[in-house]
């Protein structure tokens, strides 16, 4: 696999490739249905990672509730990364 860019890089700096890579890397698996949709289990939570054209938008759920985020593509990938990683 290549480097991934800089962790402050902004997303939309990332090609499709890189963006699969940091995905991985964060231990999220690509959904068998959609390809644009990421699930991340954590003993705490579980999240639903979403690419979507103008943002990446993540669903976070803990004990039967759901928290909704929205990233644009221009913020780091470090900043979405601690976000995503800090939970609901």
């Amino acid at each position: 696999m290549n480097a991934l860019p800089p962790l402050q890089t902004p997303l939309y700096n990332h090609p499709l490739p890189a963006l699969e890579q940091w995905l991985r890397q964060l231990g999220a698996s690509p959904s068998r249905s959609d390809r644009s949709s990421w699930d991340l289990h954590q003993p705490q939570w579980s999240a639903l990672i979403e690419l979507a054209v103008e943002e990446i938008r993540v669903t976070w759920h803990q004990d039967g509730r759901s928290t909704v985020r929205l990233f644009p593509y221009g913020l780091t990938r470090a900043d979405v990364e601690s976000a995503i990683l800090a939970g609901p």
